[in-house]
């Protein structure tokens, strides 16, 4: 059995960050627009997620009895609403790019009308669980190694460094809401991360599809940008790949998130956001600490 590893932090709530995403270029990870889309299709599902998420938890906010676990519920849907403020100014920059994102966005929220009306809370807080699972495990994979995103504009790498860091310091919440009053089948648990996996990463390429189409590429052109993309994310050696073994943790039936200890460089955020007041400063600090 593995051994559960207390939780180093708690989530804590920062507001008003500005990460000056208005000054980003278009293509703002070195000039490739397939990477950068892929990103932009990523960080704008966050706003609605997010929203859906707190949605989630709170269908067993009134069951929670224990003062810890009500007051990590409480920071964790400061804190979702917090990266929902932030990514929907990243979502404007895409709109004044020429993006569809308000067509993303109905689609999205659609869906999640249904799960929530129409699917058990149980199902929900599986489904945002198995979520903030995988995006727990994007500080780890994004910034782990300094190459990842050697390229990325540092505004922007800043902004997905402020979320990953938060995401770690509240990995457990949704999880110990579903085990300690959700009542969650074991098979719903495991679906719900296969299920999750798919639906993302699908919907992410998608929308970079869709979105590289209105940057004026032919058909032609992207399915070359796919072909050429895809494996720096899911190939053998890809960074999406290199977070397998985590991932895979999910499916054994003693798992749980605070298993795996927070990223490295997580006290160069915290010291240097500290010092600075600057999240783009601390951004930087922390992947530069890299290897």
């Amino acid at each position: 059995m593995n051994a559960i590893v207390k939780a180093p932090v708690e989530p804590i709530v920062r507001t008003q960050l500005n990460f000056k995403l208005d000054e980003v270029p278009r293509f703002w990870f070195g000039g490739d627009p397939f990477r950068t889309r892929i990103f932009d299709a990523l960080s704008l599902t966050f706003p609605d997620g997010e929203r859906y998420f707190i949605q989630s938890v709170r269908l067993f906010r009134d069951q929670i009895t224990e003062p810890s676990l009500a007051a990590r519920v409480s920071d964790f849907i400061k804190q979702e609403a917090q990266h929902g403020i932030a990514h929907d100014k990243m979502n404007q920059v895409m709109r004044e790019q020429g993006m569809p994102v308000d067509q993303f966005i109905q689609r999205l929220n659609k869906i999640f009308k249904f799960e929530l009306s129409k699917r058990s809370p149980q199902y929900n807080i599986a489904m945002t669980a198995a979520a903030e699972h995988l995006t727990a495990l994007m500080a780890e994979t994004f910034y782990s190694h300094k190459a990842t995103l050697a390229e990325a504009h540092p505004y922007v790498r800043a902004l997905f460094a402020w979320h990953a860091i938060e995401e770690m310091e509240h990995r457990d919440v949704a999880f110990d809401v579903m085990k300690q009053v959700g009542h969650v089948p074991e098979t719903t648990r495991l679906f719900a991360l296969a299920f999750t996996t798919v639906m993302m990463f699908g919907f992410t390429t998608y929308r970079a599809d869709v979105m590289l189409k209105h940057d004026g590429f032919s058909r032609i052109q992207r399915l070359q940008m796919m072909r050429k993309g895809l494996p720096w994310f899911f190939g053998k050696k890809g960074i999406l790949s290199r977070m397998r073994g985590q991932y895979l943790d999910w499916f054994k039936k003693d798992f749980h998130p605070n298993q795996h200890p927070v990223i490295a460089q997580y006290d160069v955020w915290m010291d240097t956001l500290a010092e600075s007041h600057d999240p783009i400063l601390a951004g930087e600090a922390f992947w530069q600490a890299g290897k």
